[in-house]
């Protein structure tokens, strides 16, 4: 199976939980689908339907730290702008609250649209993962033909929620899974698995025949213990 490999490397990044609007917005360890959902438009330069499109990825930072943002809120003003119908605009409060940023991020990305590889080697928009401040860039931009193998290893990635009951190290959590941007950007959410740690995919608990009997790897991918690493694959939509 040939597949679209892209591995981006920026400064900061921040990926807030959607639900907190006041005084802190922290971030999710690790993006969202509906952000990877995002970027991959960004680079495409138009919104491309979701269907179809399965994508994983590996995703580290170097650490995080806090920082402090000001939001200006404006309001419209009963006046008008001299010779403009346009109104007057005067500036409201001034709020301050603290945001979670995530330094030095990594991410390695798997799409099974290998026809996306010129896209990507010119984007169509600015770099950016998160933030629009947060300035991005691609390292390396390949095609890489995936292959079988019957033990693999996981870490640093998000997994179905199906996975839950098979891995005693992850984090199950709840993240914006698309945003539908015809419907005034209504999101769904999904649960997910994130895997901070390493695993070998033999040590994942199984019940009955549930445990897969083999797993698709990145052969260019670096190996621990004579193992590739897996690549388990998302979809941004109910398939």
């Amino acid at each position: 199976m040939q597949v679209l490999k892209v591995t981006l490397e920026g400064l900061t990044t921040s990926f807030r939980y959607p639900h907190l609007m006041q005084e802190a917005q922290p971030s999710y360890p690790m993006p969202p689908p509906a952000t990877i959902y995002g970027h991959i438009c960004s680079a495409l330069g138009e919104w491309v339907a979701p269907t179809g499109i399965a994508f994983a990825y590996h995703f580290t930072s170097q650490g995080g730290v806090t920082d402090y943002e000001h939001i200006h809120v404006l309001s419209a003003s009963s006046g008008k702008l001299p010779g403009s119908n346009l109104p007057k605009v005067q500036e409201g409060n001034v709020n301050l609250f603290k945001r979670e940023l995530l330094f030095q991020p990594r991410l390695t990305l798997y799409l099974n649209r290998p026809e996306w590889y010129e896209a990507f080697r010119a984007p169509y928009y600015p770099v950016v993962l998160g933030r629009s401040q947060d300035l991005c860039s691609y390292t390396q931009i390949e095609l890489v033909t995936l292959e079988t193998q019957p033990t693999a290893y996981l870490e640093h990635t998000l997994l179905p929620y199906a996975m839950a009951p098979q891995i005693e190290r992850g984090v199950v959590v709840l993240m914006p899974r698309l945003l539908d941007y015809a419907r005034n950007r209504t999101p769904t959410f999904a649960r997910y698995v994130m895997l901070q740690r390493r695993i070998r995919t033999d040590e994942l608990l199984s019940f009955g025949d549930t445990a897969p009997t083999s797993y698709l790897v990145d052969p260019t991918a670096p190996r621990y213990d004579g193992l590739a690493q897996a690549i388990i694959w998302q979809t941004f939509v109910a398939e």
